[in-house]
């Protein structure tokens, strides 16, 4: 898992909601967390899973 460190000076509610979409880009299984502190969004979290299925077989 990577991190990337982004300034909050002149983070405004447009470039946070392009944060927030960024993150659920492409995902299929997952989840996105946002963390808030005093009101400010401080960390946007993306959690995926990757699902692995078996090819059906018949006997």
């Amino acid at each position: 898992m990577t991190a990337t460190l982004r300034h909050l000076e002149d983070q405004d509610d447009a470039s946070i909601l392009r944060e927030i979409q960024t993150a659920l880009q492409g995902l299929k299984f997952g989840a996105v967390e946002i963390t808030v502190h005093n009101g400010q969004v401080v960390q946007i979290e993306r959690k995926e899973k990757i699902r692995l299925q078996q090819p059906n077989t018949k006997n």
